[in-house]
């Protein structure tokens, strides 16, 4: 059983504290925040042990009761706490992104390597069986040689807060680290060896706040593959994957966050149906439940969770998409 501690209690460490109920081999003991009233309401809701609610997030992490911690706080203070958690021993699930940038990315790479701890970034749809069932397809190769890939994730927000998260840069705000992680995931998941994933070119805009607001790019896979994602902050896109080979296509209409029951539409050139999903967990109890599993097992790399290996091959790409649309 993996006791887990949660460090920052925002929206996600709601989730979390939630379907950690749901798995059989973790356990949340911990909580941590700077704030006195979400630590007090926190501690009530999931009745946390008072002796395990800590106003520093340090005391959580140097606790010796735990094995793993969940990194819940705003992207800038992610890099000191990776450190902070690898010094002191702990097991890592942090939010997403890893870093702000491709060289804070490194410099959590070399601690957690260096403490030797077990490391995974919590991008959820990857370990979700509609995920596995749609690398399942591709590998059966009905499909074809695979043409393009073209993925779309975008949420309208109604106002620019210049102190909200997605919107301040020193907090680090913007679409493409928010939300790029997912689309540019998938093609890592499909390419393995992300040197053959190549921009093309990139376009974006800007808030009011200058952090991008949107951005779509085009990229090719290895040489033969073309992709095209778009991400948004200003308009509800189809948040849909399509993939096109010879013989059809692949569709996912909800591949970023899936429910418990969920299809794929699989269309051939001689037959088309849905393929149906049913998963016993949540999008986040199944996530708790298989990284819980790794910790037990001391198993680093897990090709349908996201470990530090692919969260540096996620962060190279989003910074060079950063940097694309700013030029």
């Amino acid at each position: 059983m993996i006791k887990w501690g949660i460090v920052g209690l925002g929206n996600m460490a709601q989730k979390f504290a939630n379907a950690i109920k749901e798995t059989n081999n973790a356990k949340l003991l911990s909580i941590s925040s700077l704030n006195s009233e979400k630590l007090k309401s926190f501690a009530n809701n999931f009745q946390i042990d008072k002796n395990y609610v800590f106003d520093s997030y340090n005391d959580l992490i140097s606790c010796k009761k735990i094995d793993a911690v969940y990194i819940a706080t705003l992207n800038n203070t992610h890099l000191n706490l990776i450190k902070s958690c690898a010094e002191n021993k702990k097991n890592i699930l942090c939010e997403k992104p890893l870093t702000l940038n491709f060289d804070e990315a490194n410099e959590a790479a070399n601690y957690i390597a260096k403490h030797d701890v077990i490391f995974y970034e919590a991008i959820a749809y990857y370990s979700h069986g509609q995920t596995k069932n749609l690398i399942a397809l591709l590998n059966e190769n009905k499909l074809g040689k695979i043409i393009s890939i073209n993925s779309t994730f975008g949420f309208k927000v109604k106002r620019v807060n210049p102190k909200s998260r997605i919107f301040d840069k020193s907090l680090g705000g913007g679409v493409i680290l928010d939300v790029g992680c997912y689309p540019l995931s998938l093609l890592n998941l499909i390419s393995k060896n992300s040197k053959n994933i190549k921009f093309i070119n990139a376009k974006g805009s800007f808030s009011s706040t200058d952090v991008d607001d949107s951005a779509e790019a085009n990229l090719v896979i290895e040489d033969s593959i073309d992709s095209y994602v778009k991400i948004s902050f200003k308009e509800n896109l189809e948040n849909k994957l399509i993939i096109k080979g010879e013989n059809g296509s692949l569709i996912v209409p909800n591949p970023w966050l899936p429910e418990m029951k969920s299809h794929i539409d699989v269309n051939y050139v001689n037959s088309s149906y849905k393929k149906f999903f049913t998963s016993t967990k949540s999008l986040f109890g199944n996530q708790i439940q298989n990284v819980s599993a790794n910790i037990e097992s001391n198993k680093k790399k897990d090709d349908f969770l996201v470990n530090i290996e692919e969260s540096l091959k996620i962060m190279n790409n989003l910074t060079i998409w950063s940097d694309l649309i700013r030029k």
